[in-house]
């Protein structure tokens, strides 16, 4: 989802075939098989003697009005943050509006530079967290980029020995595989911030913000029932925010980073952070744009990585597919962006590792160092303290990944003429997707 410059206020035509289970019951992938010839990358943890072992595809989305349009999703990869071997980064931005990719990639750059030089993230990673979004979403509105009503959702996680530390700002989300006997179940590392949920509709209200779905701005339905089920079952016309008394912004998310505009309504840059302690039952976790989550669930997206011992192949599956199905329910497809990383070698460390619950840290929150507790921190507090406590930084992703490999097709749209590629770059790190 996005806004109105974006893949948003559009109507949504329903699947073809009318099956709305569709996707919910799809054939075994164990028999499909794709070589995407793409960098697969081995990065070691020794502090607890595992590794991790990833890999990035990008799919540009096929947009028919717009043919030439960019990708607007970026990625950034960083190893050693702080030149620590046992602090790695990734993740994905989801551009959008006119001057999305502009967002995305100054997005891309600017916070994981942000947290590199920040001395206290290993200490607080919760408040270096939400002051490098903060602080990176007010060098966006300062920069030459018209962020008016164009910005980017992101979402990233940071490894930090054998907890991960995930930061979600918008609807793209991260989710971890974990193995249950003869099982691999999803959980969801991030929760997709957007009107459907409750607490964040309460929220951006009390903004002024007003809440409607297109049929309703366009009078095909009451705009009174403030009811729209929940997101898997509503279909293409989800709820969007959108000013008192214009037909704009129309975002489907309630968190971004940039948007001037709809961030006089509510939408904010503050991440909410998820913690989880990684067992040897933890197998991998993806980090995906939302434009492979808009027609596959969570679980469908770790079965599909689980069958699959080369997350390269896995990832161009899951492109493959997502793609697919978006040719089968709209005109169009978004841009897919996703990283799969396996964890590889993680043994038993002792009772403080048998903790796999995922603890959501709604707003700011502050941890206090060598306690459970925790002490909330107000925006306006973190936001004075990082706008008094910026500098220029100039230092680049110092990591660069080599890449020698020859551009994959997924799905070719049957709409163009040729085939869609995916971007093969001599070289990536915190670079454009």
């Amino acid at each position: 989802m996005g806004c109105v410059h974006g893949k948003c206020c559009s109507k949504y035509p329903s699947s073809s075939d009318g099956d709305s289970d569709h996707h919910r019951e799809m054939r075994p992938y164990i028999n499909k098989h794709i070589l995407t010839q793409r960098s697969l990358e081995l990065v070691p943890v020794p502090s607890h003697n595992f590794n991790l072992q990833y890999s990035i595809l990008t799919q540009h989305g096929y947009y028919p009005d717009t043919v030439e349009r960019e990708n607007q999703d970026s990625f950034c990869v960083k190893i050693q943050v702080q030149g620590n071997p046992n602090v790695h980064f990734f993740g994905v931005f989801d551009g959008h509006g006119q001057y999305g990719a502009q967002c995305s990639n100054f997005v891309k750059d600017r916070l994981v530079e942000i947290l590199s030089n920040d001395p206290t993230l290993l200490d607080d990673p919760l408040k270096a967290y939400t002051s490098a979004f903060l602080a990176t979403n007010s060098e966006l509105h300062d920069s030459e980029i018209d962020d008016t009503m164009s910005g980017t959702t992101a979402i990233t996680v940071l490894v930090v020995g054998d907890t991960l530390y995930v930061a979600n700002v918008g609807d793209s989300r991260a989710v971890i595989a974990r193995k249950d006997g003869n099982q691999i179940l999803a959980e969801d590392l991030s929760q997709d911030q957007t009107p459907f949920r409750k607490d964040e509709y309460d929220r951006v209200k009390l903004c002024g913000a007003r809440v409607l779905s297109v049929d309703q701005v366009e009078g095909l339905k009451d705009p009174n029932i403030q009811n729209w089920g929940d997101e898997e079952s509503q279909g293409g016309d989800p709820p969007r925010l959108w000013v008192p008394n214009g037909m704009y912004p129309g975002t489907a998310f309630t968190r971004s980073v940039g948007d001037g505009t709809a961030e006089k309504i509510g939408v904010i840059a503050v991440p909410e952070v998820s913690i989880v302690k990684l067992t040897p039952d933890h197998q991998f976790f993806v980090v995906a744009s939302d434009g492979v989550f808009e027609f596959l669930r969570s679980q469908i997206v770790v079965n599909m990585a689980a069958a699959y011992t080369d997350p390269r192949d896995a990832c161009a599956a899951i492109a493959g597919e997502s793609y697919k199905l978006w040719l089968e329910n709209e005109n169009r497809t978004d841009d897919i962006t996703i990283i799969i990383v396996q964890i590889k070698d993680l043994s038993n460390m002792g009772a403080g590792a048998t903790d796999s619950g995922i603890d959501y840290r709604p707003m700011i929150m502050r941890s206090v160092k060598g306690t459970h507790d925790v002490s909330s921190v107000s925006e306006s507090e973190t936001y004075a303290s990082v706008r008094s406590g910026l500098s220029d930084i100039q230092q680049s992703c110092q990591h660069s990944i080599s890449m020698n490999r020859s551009a994959a097709i997924v799905v070719p749209s049957p709409m163009r003429q040729r085939p869609l590629q995916l971007v093969g770059h001599s070289s990536y790190g915190c670079g454009l997707a």
